[in-house]
């Protein structure tokens, strides 16, 4: 399955993102925040693992009786490859709000 595909669905994202900000996760673990915040089951986590293992976006190593998660960006270096083409359409933007916004703070300061 192609990255952009994998990437298409929210839980897979969001999966994603839990393993990018706090690292490893056990598959306990993510069942648990996933299933509560989407409302799926263990078993619909379980074939969401499974499409990012099978894609090479996750890499898994089994300690004792668990499974513990982690992102592997290789994968990714393709999405990040295409989309730097548009990168100079939203760079200029997101510069522009960051002077407003350090603009708002000196404001406010004053």
């Amino acid at each position: 399955m192609h990255a952009f595909d994998v990437l298409g669905d929210p839980v897979r994202r969001r999966i994603l993102e839990l393993l990018a900000a706090d690292g490893e996760h056990t598959s306990g673990e993510i069942v648990a925040i996933v299933g509560r915040e989407f409302g799926i089951t263990q078993s619909a986590v379980s074939q969401h693992l499974k499409v990012l293992r099978e894609s090479g976006l996750t890499s898994v190593r089994v300690e004792g009786t668990r499974r513990v998660y982690a992102v592997d960006a290789r994968p990714l270096a393709e999405v990040d490859a295409w989309l730097d083409r548009f990168r100079t359409f939203w760079e200029p933007r997101l510069d522009a709000l960051a002077t407003e916004i350090a603009r708002g703070k000196r404001k406010r300061s004053r």
